[in-house]
């Protein structure tokens, strides 16, 4: 593996800030460095576990945080850290997770999501517009097929790209509507 100029350059910050770090250890601790070593230690195993914590976060993350399952015939939801409802459809084989929001009327992708099924953003026609928080957005009608959540199974639904910047993809009241729709607590229970 090569070393280009930005990794010379963070190797040595990190040289820099090591040096620094230990001088102040050596001047800190003279004569007591048996000391000094076991606070050097314990600041070194309490940076490492922030270190594996933050790389396992998602991995924990998602064991921690409780997901859409089918129970009596029904898709349970659980409300989100976030406040929201978050749903995983199956597209075309392929899992794409929703926001619920019963405030929107269609079912809207965004681009990264779109460009996810393999649609290709440079072909679609952004003819149509949609109020959103944001202002007026300009917004493509496409098609998904092969559509699944839990045991069922929808053969086409119409969705829109939204040309804007989105954070993810919202599940509007036209996929919506197909289900009766029950709030329990923190629970969303979606049946048909």
């Amino acid at each position: 593996m090569a070393l280009d100029s930005d990794d010379y350059g963070r190797l040595i910050y990190l040289g820099l800030l090591l040096a620094a770090v230990a001088g102040w250890g050596l001047s800190e601790y003279r004569g007591r460095m048996g000391q000094g070593l076991r606070a050097f230690l314990a600041w070194g195993l309490i940076i490492v576990g922030l270190m594996a914590g933050y790389g396992l976060w998602q991995d924990i993350r998602e064991d921690v945080t409780p997901a859409q399952m089918v129970q009596d015939g029904a898709v349970e939801i659980p409300r989100a850290m976030d406040g929201h409802y978050h749903v995983t459809l199956t597209i075309g084989g392929q899992p794409m997770e929703f926001m619920v929001d019963t405030g929107a009327s269609g079912v809207v992708l965004s681009k990264a999501d779109a460009e996810a099924l393999g649609f290709d953003l440079s072909e679609l026609v952004f003819a149509g517009q949609s109020q959103t928080a944001n202002g007026i957005v300009r917004t493509a009608r496409i098609r998904l097929e092969d559509v699944e959540l839990g045991p069922f199974h929808d053969a086409s639904i119409s969705a829109f790209v939204n040309e804007g910047d989105m954070d993810g993809s919202l599940l509007g009241m036209d996929y919506l509507g197909r289900y009766s729709i029950e709030i329990m607590g923190d629970r969303m229970v979606l049946r048909r």
